[in-house]
């Protein structure tokens, strides 16, 4: 005797078939179902990958700024992303890139206390990377005690779109000097400073978003220069919400020379990593480890470890970064040093247990529901041949007879038509004989 011939068919189907009784048309659409769901999964995968190119907004040339950008650009592509540098003027010009609709910025530095409009709804911090001091330098022999003190003074107030800037004409109006009481400058940061060494300005403000450090330094080594001393620091911090009292240490700046030569107080925001609300959230993460590895060392005005901070002023912190202040890395970015294989495998994680929460109650439930309608319609076959039985109790004529077995007939008919999966063939088939029972029975009692 021959082999019986195997069926070709889908795995799929023929599991569904074999395993939950499905008809063929009921099992093909089942498991076109659940492909065109994998499908779906797959693409939101493969669509919700992070992109390999990141566009951050920094300062000028020589600012901590851009030194900040360039550490950034370094430690990114040892993860395999590019971080293209845009230069900028500082912190304004940076801010008003963020909310710009392009050319596209994804992230940048933003020192706290900017003026700030209804445009910036988009936008979120990633947490304080580091404090951004105020460096004011004078010439004078004899030191200068309040800001109230520059007035009728050449001052250079910081390039326009600077932080800087911003920041100056604040502090000088809560001291009274406006350009009335006051000659300002909107020079950039090393022009002011060659122009103070040379005398033709009186004071110089300058932050580190638009100021090159060896400017700075070169003004602390100048004799005829002094940093200014903010003995009112405390008063300022209460007025100004986004201000910090810093303490610049004695010989801080240089050690043999004892620069500065006693402590200065100092005042400043925090630079801010701010980025647009869509940023990617497996790149929120990782810019926040970068922040780490480049602003959580000890430093001339911070702590180890005292940066990044989840500190909001302005802006709120997103969601991703509480998560990432509270619990750190996730398990995957944790486990490989492979940024990409982490973060393909949280998608997959992410896309394939919603699927399963989908697929694994629709399979239990569907064959639950199949069968129930296989059952109804098996009953409902029940229901007229009980009625026939019922009707063929008691003496029959012969026309009665062939009235009932017309009836039953038609029973049969329906239920030749049932199309039943294999595991209900001892439900039909037992059906089938309580149709011959009753029309043996039928067929016994005809009158001769």
């Amino acid at each position: 005797m021959a082999a019986p011939k195997k069926k070709n068919g889908f795995p799929l189907v023929t599991s569904l078939i074999d395993t939950f009784g499905f008809a063929p048309a009921l099992a093909v659409t089942v498991a076109l179902g659940i492909f065109g769901l994998c499908l779906l999964a797959l693409g939101w995968v493969v669509h919700s990958a992070p992109p390999r190119t990141l566009v951050v907004t920094s300062g000028p040339e020589g600012s901590s700024f851009r030194r900040f950008a360039d550490s950034y650009q370094k430690i990114l592509a040892t993860h395999g992303i590019k971080l293209e540098v845009l230069p900028s003027q500082g912190s304004l010009e940076n801010l008003q890139r963020l909310q710009a609709a392009g050319p596209r910025v994804d992230f940048g530095f933003v020192q706290g206390g900017l003026p700030k409009d209804s445009k910036l709804a988009g936008l979120v911090s990633l947490g304080s990377v580091a404090y951004q001091p105020l460096w004011i330098f004078y010439r004078g022999a004899a030191p200068i005690g309040r800001l109230a003190e520059l007035a009728g003074r050449r001052i250079a107030v910081g390039a326009t779109g600077s932080g800087t800037h911003a920041l100056a004409l604040a502090l000088l109006a809560a001291n009274g000097l406006t350009a009335d009481t006051a000659t300002f400058s909107d020079l950039d940061a090393e022009a002011a400073a060659k122009e103070l060494l040379a005398g033709s300005l009186d004071a110089v403000f300058l932050m580190g978003d638009s100021a090159p450090m060896q400017s700075i330094r070169n003004l602390v080594r100048a004799p005829e220069v002094q940093l200014y001393n903010f003995v009112q620091a405390d008063a300022y911090v209460r007025r100004f919400d986004y201000l910090n009292k810093i303490r610049l240490p004695e010989g801080s700046i240089n050690l043999g020379k004892n620069l500065p030569a006693a402590d200065v107080m100092l005042v400043g925001p925090t630079v801010e990593l701010v980025a647009r609300a869509e940023l990617h959230p497996a790149l929120s993460d990782l810019l926040l480890e970068v922040a780490k590895e480049v602003h959580g060392r000890a430093g001339l005005l911070q702590k180890r470890g005292e940066f990044p901070a989840p500190q909001e002023h302005e802006f709120p912190i997103s969601d991703d970064a509480r998560v990432y202040y509270r619990s750190g890395m996730g398990f995957f970015y944790r486990t490989f040093h492979s940024f990409w294989l982490a973060s393909m495998l949280n998608r997959l994680l992410v896309a394939v247990v919603p699927l399963a929460l989908v697929l694994i109650p629709a399979v239990r439930f569907l064959p639950v529901a199949y069968r129930w309608r296989i059952q109804l319609q098996i009953y409902r076959c029940y229901r007229p041949l009980l009625r026939l039985e019922r009707d063929a109790a008691g003496p029959l004529s012969r026309d009665q007879t062939h009235d009932l077995l017309s009836r039953l007939d038609e029973i049969e008919g329906v239920v030749d038509e049932l199309r039943v999966p294999a595991s209900f063939a001892d439900q039909f088939y037992v059906l089938r004989g309580h149709i011959a029972f009753v029309r043996q029975r039928l067929k016994a009692a005809e009158p001769a």
